[in-house]
């Protein structure tokens, strides 16, 4: 009888024992989780695709623990703004160095800036049509024509596309800055909408085709 209880009571401390190593291990797993080194990258908020431009909207930053972290992750926001994504990228993934391309190598090809949808057209353009050449990659512009003088009396200007993206001026793909040689240029390639590109290729045969540069600050809320 005595032997029963002495198994009996060792039994109940065995289990008292597991119960209390692993009450003690879960706590210790628990702070070990909580005093892990947390990081911040930056992520992708929704699904991308291949050559598409990022902006802030489509970024956010987001929490991964330190151990563990891929050297190439994006820490910065601005270090994404900006670039075009080199693949598609699935909702939620943390951006690498190599999934980004920049204003190099999207200055090779005119092509990888021309977002779904759209089409890039250049039209001629002369000194004053393109605001003296002040006019810049990136710019936003609306489209004026003018049809060509018949002899039947001044012909009417009508504003043909509003709000149009510049995708390069001349030969020139990128926006100058102070080391960038002056060079006049006589076309401008447009990002027109897959709908309106026959609408300007006829515009620039049967007349004139004006530019009116948009401001940059007020691009977002205006008309």
């Amino acid at each position: 009888m005595r032997s029963k209880l002495i198994m009996a009571a060792a039994l109940v401390m065995g289990l008292c024992t597991t119960f209390l190593f692993f009450n003690y291990m879960k706590k210790f797993d628990t702070a070990a989780a909580v005093q892990a080194s947390m990081v911040e990258v930056v992520a992708v908020k929704a699904a991308v695709k291949k050559n598409q431009v990022l902006d802030a909207s489509q970024l956010e930053l987001v929490q991964v623990p330190e151990l563990g972290l891929h050297p190439q992750a994006v820490r910065m926001l601005a270090e994404a703004e900006g670039k075009l994504a080199g693949g598609e990228l699935a909702a939620g993934e943390v951006l690498l160095a190599h999934h980004l391309t920049g204003g190099r190598e999207e200055s090779l090809f005119v092509s990888r800036k021309v977002q779904e949808g759209f089409r890039g057209v250049s039209v001629g353009v002369n000194f004053v049509q393109s605001v003296s050449n002040l006019i810049e990659p990136e710019d936003m512009v609306d489209v004026v024509f003018t049809p060509a003088d018949k002899g039947t009396g001044p012909a009417a200007s009508i504003t043909l596309l509003e709000n149009v993206r510049v995708l390069a001026v001349g030969r020139r793909m990128v926006e100058a800055d102070k080391d960038t040689p002056y060079a006049e240029y006589s076309a401008v390639t447009l990002e027109v909408k897959a709908a309106d590109t026959v609408k300007l290729v006829h515009a620039d045969e049967l007349g004139t085709v004006s530019l009116v540069l948009r401001g940059r600050a007020v691009q977002a809320g205006s008309p």
